[in-house]
């Protein structure tokens, strides 16, 4: 069963398509937390084949460094599907990312197909969260994590195939879309999942960009999903808690695991009260902190 709970940053999660040979071999220079090495809608049909060889030879020969590497696949109503997910085992990623779930059925489906394959346990189950139906089952979806075979441990917002079916207008502060995001956030939280935000497609607008990374970590995702390598720099200093938000969570770390506060749910530092949330919070700030510091030396 996956860990759910591990932090593991992904404050950058950058696609790459799977059919350049050249790109592949780039992202191993990009200081992105995670990549996703796309077999799906960056591949034009006649190229689905050649793009599975090679993002799967590129998992084999490896030489990406501590970055969290996943495939998406093709959905398995498509040609391409079960043979990108049975390849995709083979090469054992470190997820697999899947299109168009929609339903709880569908995850416990992919949970059995993992395990029916002998899967190595490692392998986490990504599912993308871009229809109308997904949106109103994600509670359900994410209830699933629960099972006892359960691989699910990231959501990704797929936000253009979600406006795209919802007939919406995207707008720059994405009201439209608020509902919905906040929906699948409250239940990713609700039971221990990853989530991360949707692209932002205008690549030359650099404060729409910067405006759009802000309001996805306060909303409260993991990170935001990227389309170029320009987009991971600006995204991982957002999502990267300040010095100042380190020091004073190992503060409140420290003071919570003085002997004479280890039984109080309240106690006061530097002149605040502070609460046993305060410290679940503090904690994981400072995981995320030395999580980076250690992706940050493993890549040197």
């Amino acid at each position: 069963m996956v860990n759910q709970q591990t932090v593991r940053p992904r404050r950058s999660v950058l696609y790459m398509p799977g059919a350049n040979e050249r790109a592949l071999e780039k992202a191993k220079g990009i200081p992105a937390d995670s990549l996703i090495l796309d077999l799906e809608d960056s591949v034009a049909p006649d190229l689905k084949v050649e793009a599975r060889k090679r993002v799967c030879t590129a998992i084999q020969k490896g030489g990406y460094g501590s970055r969290e590497l996943v495939i998406r696949i093709n959905g398995l109503d498509t040609p391409w599907g079960e043979a990108d997910f049975e390849s995709a085992i083979k090469v054992e990623p470190d997820a697999i990312l899947v299109p168009k779930v929609s339903s709880p059925n569908d995850v416990r489906n992919l949970n059995q197909i993992f395990k029916s394959s002998g899967a190595e346990s490692k392998i986490a189950l990504w599912v993308m969260l871009e229809t109308p139906k997904a949106i109103l089952s994600v509670l359900q979806i994410a209830e699933v994590s629960m099972d006892r075979e359960n691989r699910l441990a990231n959501f990704i917002m797929g936000t253009n195939d979600l406006a795209k079916d919802m007939q919406l207008i995207q707008t720059e502060d994405r009201t439209p879309l608020l509902t919905s995001l906040s929906l699948c956030i409250l239940a990713a939280r609700a039971f221990g999942i990853g989530i991360t935000d949707g692209v932002y497609n205008d690549l030359k607008n650099l404060e729409g960009f910067s405006s759009s990374v802000r309001q996805s970590r306060e909303l409260g995702f993991d990170g935001k999903t990227l389309i170029h390598p320009g987009q991971v720099g600006p995204c991982n200093e957002e999502f990267s808690p300040l010095p100042e938000e380190v020091r004073a969570a190992e503060e409140i770390v420290s003071a919570f695991e003085l002997p004479e506060n280890k039984n109080k749910g309240v106690i006061t530092v530097n002149g605040k009260m502070v609460e046993l949330l305060h410290a679940e919070i503090a904690r994981r700030t400072v995981s995320i902190a030395e999580s980076i510091a250690a992706m940050k030396l493993n890549s040197k």
